[in-house]
């Protein structure tokens, strides 16, 4: 038994100051957003419990399919008790009725295991969370919407209540607070306090120490220079690192909805400089931050001023009128629509398209189709016209609840149980740094693409007075898509594949949204799957006949894209073009953070 240590009084002292002065912050914060967003939230709420009241209504219309699953739980139950009894008696380790699924990091303290007790907890939990997904996946009279929607909030509900999350039932958060005499809650209050009065009186968890970087110094370290702006975004060209280069230039498209140096976290890491490396002109579109005043900004301004903007300055900078493209996530839709748009233009200025984990068919969206309702998207609409833009916690939170165990749980255990201060991350800092949607574009984005899946259809939607045709994109495209994304699933990218009208190489990576394209080959982990046949109607079959390589995808990705980039010629430096130097990369737009 761990020595109990008392509280010291002094300390208790400092903390009720603490308590009072950050309080006194947060409810002035809180309560001046209870005019703009808090009474919209309620609108999402109420048609929740609509769901969740039907749902009832339907269990309890069949009483004996009810009390069918409630004497198999109670049944399950007496298993449980039988096997807890002795091993509580003998001190001894519990034989398990069921354990936890492969990967659930919740549990792994040993007393989980060994404790007889926290073994029956761990195991009770994992029985009724069970039986209650169960219940919900089996009742009938619902459509498949509905039903996914009713199971993702069921999750979060199970996922909240682990025992893992509370004081009295977590052995490792119950340990340290007896042997530290309750220092990791006194900690633990004060770290959330810190992340009250940071969020404004919404809690924003810390995910990493956010001191600990600085773009430019620890991460996003690939030199190179800013050599072009507008105000929608910053065109960054890369130092050369080889005296030789292809001749057709890279531009990435990153996605807008978080920042681009996620391909540019670390060197050892780096996309972006594994393809300078690679001997690749490789240039960047790093997009602004919007405020308030970029409201009325669409899908069209990010047209304009972003590829095709970049296009001109590419050709300033170097003398190429067409480039090589690679797009990520929602830069991956963008780059669709700019081939279908110069396609349809008659001026095909991208020679080849790389498209990573990226929707062009939005029939299959995931578990983000939770949050594609009318009533979700209208109250959005709505608190998005109080600000002129969607706030990046509102988007961070939505990635995270995917991933509720992972993102959210761990770090109210870490952060305000066990009163520690989160370990650095990059990855995680790159994850906190969110960014804004304007309030036009993002509308436009949810209702044309997710809630109408306009874009599959010829002439769906037109944008810069242009019908966008998906099908008459006739270069090659290059899909990457990870086995594991549960943002960007990888089927519902391959359907996007099937409406190219060119040649289309389909690579599916292990892992998932993030590890899957950002896999160096140093790191030797994961595998790839390709298939020589193209346009293979099913997914699943497309799969069953692919070919498995261990390692990265990325010297695939080189031999396909080497092939589409010309000859070799002296390397270009940054500003030795038409294009004056404006400053160093990454540049001053990725830099503009939300939160401190």
């Amino acid at each position: 038994m761990p020595e109990v240590k008392m509280p010291d009084p002094a300390q208790m002292t400092q903390l009720f100051n603490h308590i009072a002065e950050k309080s006194q912050v947060i409810v002035k914060e809180f309560m001046n957003r209870q005019g703009t967003d808090g009474k919209y939230d309620l609108q999402d709420t109420m048609s929740l419990a609509r769901s969740f009241m039907e749902l009832t209504q339907k269990i309890m219309a069949d009483p004996a399919k009810l009390m069918q699953a409630q004497t198999s739980l109670w049944q399950n139950y007496m298993d449980l008790w039988q096997k807890a009894v002795p091993a509580l008696f003998s001190q001894q380790p519990m034989e398990a009725v069921i354990r936890e699924p492969k990967g659930d990091k919740r549990f792994k303290h040993d007393d989980w295991q060994d404790n007889a007790l926290f073994s029956y907890i761990k195991q009770s939990y994992l029985l009724t969370a069970g039986w209650l997904q169960d219940m919900v996946a089996n009742v009938e009279g619902f459509d498949e919407k509905t039903k996914k929607k009713l199971q993702f909030y069921t999750r979060q509900f199970i996922d909240a209540m682990s025992p893992s999350n509370f004081v009295m039932t977590n052995p490792e958060v119950l340990r340290t607070t007896i042997e530290s005499g309750g220092e990791n809650l006194i900690n633990g209050l004060k770290n959330m306090l810190d992340d009250l009065e940071r969020g404004k009186g919404k809690l924003n968890i810390r995910m990493t120490d956010l001191n600990a970087f600085e773009l430019g110094k620890n991460v996003a370290t690939t030199p190179g220079k800013v050599v072009y702006q507008n105000e929608m975004m910053q065109l960054l060209q890369y130092d050369p690192s080889t005296p030789e280069v292809f001749k057709k230039p890279l531009l990435i498209f990153p996605p807008w909805i978080n920042k681009f140096y996620i391909m540019d976290l670390r060197p050892k890491n780096s996309l972006i400089k594994w393809a300078v490396d690679q001997g690749f002109t490789v240039f960047l579109m790093s997009w602004i931050n919007p405020d308030e005043k970029m409201a009325e900004k669409g899908f069209e301004d990010y047209l304009k001023d972003g590829p095709l903007a970049a296009l001109d300055a590419i050709e300033q900078a170097t003398g190429e009128s067409e480039v090589n493209a690679l797009g990520y996530c929602l830069g991956g839709t963008l780059l669709g629509i700019t081939n279908a748009y110069l396609a349809a233009k008659g001026t095909p200025r991208i020679n080849s398209g790389t498209h990573l984990t990226t929707m062009l068919d939005f029939s299959q969206p995931g578990e983000l189709e939770v949050f594609i309702e009318e009533e979700q998207i209208a109250s959005l609409e709505k608190r998005m016209a109080v600000k002129g833009y969607l706030d990046g916690s509102e988007m961070a939170t939505t990635f995270s609840m995917l991933r509720a165990n992972d993102l959210m749980w761990s770090f109210f255990i870490n952060n305000y149980l066990l009163g520690k201060d989160p370990f650095p991350f990059d990855l995680l800092y790159w994850n906190s740094d969110s960014t804004r949607m304007p309030a036009k574009m993002h509308s436009f984005y949810l209702r044309n693409f997710y809630q109408h899946n306009r874009l599959k259809d010829p002439g769906g939607i037109s944008l810069l007075g242009t019908p966008i045709d998906l099908t008459q994109i006739k270069v090659p495209t290059y899909f990457l898509s990870a086995i594991e994304d549960h943002i960007s699933p990888w089927k519902s990218n391959y359907a996007g594949t099937l409406m190219l009208g060119g040649p289309v190489r389909f690579v599916l990576s292990g892992s998932g949204h993030i590890a899957g394209p950002i896999n160096p080959p140093a790191a030797n982990k994961y595998f790839y799957w390709t298939n020589t046949k193209q346009h293979v109607a099913d997914p699943d079959e497309w799969l069953k006949e692919a070919k498995q390589t261990e390692g990265s995808w990325w010297p695939d990705w080189y031999k396909w894209l080497s092939k589409n980039s010309g000859e070799k010629i002296p390397a270009r430096v940054p500003g030795t073009g038409k294009l004056p130097v404006i400053e160093d990369a990454p540049g001053s737009y990725v830099k503009m953070r939300l939160t401190k």
